[in-house]
């Protein structure tokens, strides 16, 4: 288990960059992929660090740097996503596509273009941040996402089921409302009484941690009393 090497998307801020900071304290080298790769850049100076943007289809790009830079690819961490706040009438079809794109493609041709890698690791883990959106719909406003959200849900399962036998595990992590910039116009909660980021960090290490014998196939947690199903 040493020497592992994972591609973090979505790394920049929020979840994405504890989970970053997480496993270079935990002695993992990573290939974090960004819009704006000079910024990250200096934040882990240490890691390798590629322009990526998750409408563009360049992840086969950034898996084959990743293997040039490395040589192995270990894990595959999907952290980068986008919402918007409009119910299934309302919502444009470009609005929609982008949330498609971001939150559902790209993952899968980032899964996809390491695939190779993450079955010759023998313990490959593939983590999607989905959000307790994938399990359920809360409100109007947010069905549109939960829409790709339901299907990102179903993309690790199917990664799950696809690389069981080549020791590929995928885990669906599932947080409620988290202390991000995508929460920052929340209303009826504090910041500070959400799920703080460092703590979905704390889950990722777990499920990449985790023998292949006791797989986490979805990982939940949540601020609020609400029903997890």
């Amino acid at each position: 288990m040493e020497n592992r090497v994972a591609l973090i998307s979505g790394a920049s801020g929020g979840i994405g960059a504890c989970i970053a900071q997480l496993l270079t304290q935990r002695g993992w080298s990573l290939s974090l992929g960004a819009r704006d790769p000079d910024a990250l850049a200096q934040r882990f100076p240490d890691a390798h660090v590629v322009r990526h943007d998750a409408t563009a289809c360049d992840e086969a790009e950034w898996v084959a740097a990743a293997r040039a830079r490395f040589g192995r690819i270990d894990a595959v961490i999907c952290s980068a996503g986008v919402t918007s706040p409009h119910d299934v009438i309302e919502i444009e079809d470009d609005a929609l596509e982008r949330m498609w794109e971001i939150n559902v493609k790209s993952p899968r041709r980032l899964a996809r273009a390491a695939w190779p890698d993450l079955c010759a690791s023998g313990q490959g883990r593939v983590i999607l941040l989905v959000s307790l959106s994938g399990k359920r719909v809360r409100s109007a406003a947010s069905a549109s996402y939960a829409v790709t959200k339901h299907a990102a849900l179903a993309l690790s399962h199917g990664l799950r089921r696809k690389g069981w036998e080549d020791g590929v595990r995928a885990t669906a992590i599932c947080p409620g409302r988290v202390r991000t910039n995508m929460t920052s116009g929340v209303t009826g909660i504090a910041p500070e009484n959400m799920t703080q980021p460092e703590n979905v960090a704390e889950m990722v290490g777990l499920a990449l941690d985790m023998p292949n014998t006791a797989s986490l196939a979805e990982m939940m947690v949540n601020c609020d009393p609400e029903d997890q199903y």
